[in-house]
């Protein structure tokens, strides 16, 4: 699977699991982690938990296996590592607190594009 369609077939995972508020970031040149960030928010701890354990299976269903899931136990943050992309499966008030739509947004690639200049 090219990460292009790694990246699609994880979003569209996630919006059969009904996931909220679903955005893309590409990262590639930004970390050496993964190539897309995508965020997704769940209504609640259960809510969060079946997006992620949906996701995973879909992931499987179409070729794909997940290099891991972390957080399913509190299930306010669950990460499901795609390899290509990592997948962040918050609760709305983790997602607010930990604000990584920001973080990874356009604040860092101008703070990125700035250290080049130098």
């Amino acid at each position: 699977m090219t990460l292009e369609q790694v990246r699609d077939t994880a979003i569209a995972g996630l919006e059969e699991a009904k996931a909220q508020d679903i955005k893309v970031m590409d990262v590639r040149g930004l970390t050496d982690v993964t190539d897309f960030m995508i965020l997704a928010t769940g209504t609640s701890s259960r809510h969060v938990n079946a997006i992620a354990d949906k996701l995973v299976d879909y992931m499987k269903d179409h070729g794909h296996r997940p290099l891991g899931v972390e957080g399913q136990d509190e299930a306010e943050w669950v990460l499901v590592d795609l390899n290509d992309a990592i997948v962040h499966i918050m609760q709305a008030d983790a997602r607010v607190f930990y604000d990584l739509d920001k973080l990874w947004g356009e604040e860092l690639r101008q703070i990125v594009k700035k250290n080049r200049e130098s």
